[in-house]
């Protein structure tokens, strides 16, 4: 299947859903890749609930996303405010809907070490009681953000979703958990979802501020205000860098996904490396076009615990499952993701 052939499927997909809309579920609603899934569903002309209780996501999101659509598309939307550890209302959302796209977690190796318990209590108990409604509601498919964290310590690249190692922080287990119930429910009870493991996402309504703040958009803004950049070992640790669009091209494939490609995870990145001493070069060539300009070196200090050294994805599972084309490689990414970044600089 040519490249060309391969990006038309999801263009087909969205032709058909525009044509013949649908009623959707997105748990995390108001989080940075809840909310793009969120522009993306209502540019289709579709029906959406969002659940979110707002701890780790913004209001401000979803009014970004509302000065993006039409008044017609945003009163498809309906926002309920909630938390995935009370079933009930995991129950109450899911009533009616077609397809759920379940973001919802608390994200962050470093966070699951400082609080294990509230990882787990949002990422695993959380996520069964997700499951366990749309299974119960018949929802006609479940797709879920699993994690490139499942890999943990197995050293083999480009990482295939057959084989991973032993998982190297709490967070790391609460996805994989995700993963195993996932698999059990098809097994025990006939219901078929699809995981998708995210290889460091970014893009648009990454929120830049916090102690767990990703790496890009807290680069940016650091570099914005002249302030120092720290590096977490020697620089040459490397990652998979997947812009936003990637990822909710994904989502949306898996969720129409033909019955064949579920009970399966797939992997959700560009198959690239890019070490974070080259991230810091392209970071700092890219604001020199909007004419920022930044000329300190950056602070190296000792490697972060829980993290794995290199992360990189074999995608072909995906691309011959659900029709996934990686549309944006990270410069490419980056080149539609700097421009948001310093409008929204703080």
């Amino acid at each position: 299947m040519s490249d060309n052939q391969k990006v038309s499927r999801f263009t087909v997909v969205a032709g058909d859903l525009k044509q013949n809309p649908k009623t959707w579920l997105i748990t995390g609603a108001a989080g940075f890749i809840g909310s793009n899934l969120l522009e993306t569903l209502l540019r289709l002309d579709q029906i959406v609930v969002g659940l979110d209780d707002l701890s780790t996501g913004h209001k401000k999101n979803l009014d970004e996303v509302q000065s993006l659509v039409t008044p017609e598309q945003w009163g498809r939307f309906k926002f309920v405010e909630g938390d995935i550890r009370n079933l009930e209302a995991c129950r109450k959302v899911v009533e009616g809907v077609d397809f759920v796209l379940h973001q919802a977690a608390l994200g962050s190796v470093p966070r699951s070490i400082n609080d294990p318990l509230t990882s787990n209590e949002v990422n695993v108990s959380g996520f069964l009681n997700m499951l366990l409604a749309s299974k119960d509601a018949e929802v006609k498919s479940f797709v879920y953000a699993a994690s490139s964290s499942t890999y943990g310590d197995h050293p083999g690249l480009p990482k295939l979703e057959d084989r991973i190692g032993n998982p190297l922080s709490p967070y790391a287990v609460t996805k994989y958990v995700n993963e195993l119930y996932a698999s059990v429910f098809a097994k025990s009870y006939g219901f078929k979802s699809i995981g998708l493991r995210y290889f460091n996402v970014f893009g648009q309504r990454q929120d830049p501020n916090g102690a767990y703040a990703a790496v890009i958009p807290k680069w940016v803004a650091a570099m914005i205000d002249g302030e120092d950049i720290y590096i977490n070992g020697t620089g040459e640790t490397s990652r998979d860098f997947c812009f936003i669009d990637n990822t909710v091209q994904a989502n949306i494939l898996a969720a129409v996904a033909r019955v064949e490609a579920t009970d399966h995870v797939y992997n959700v990145a560009v198959n690239a490396r890019t070490s974070l001493n080259q991230l810091f070069g392209y970071l700092k060539a890219g604001l020199q076009t909007y004419g920022v300009n930044y000329s300190k070196n950056p602070i190296y200090r000792d490697f972060r615990a829980g993290d794995v050294m290199h992360s990189q994805a074999d995608v072909s599972k995906a691309e011959l499952g659900l029709g996934y084309a990686a549309k944006y490689d990270v410069n490419a990414g980056l080149s539609r993701a700097l421009g948001w970044y310093l409008a929204n600089a703080n």
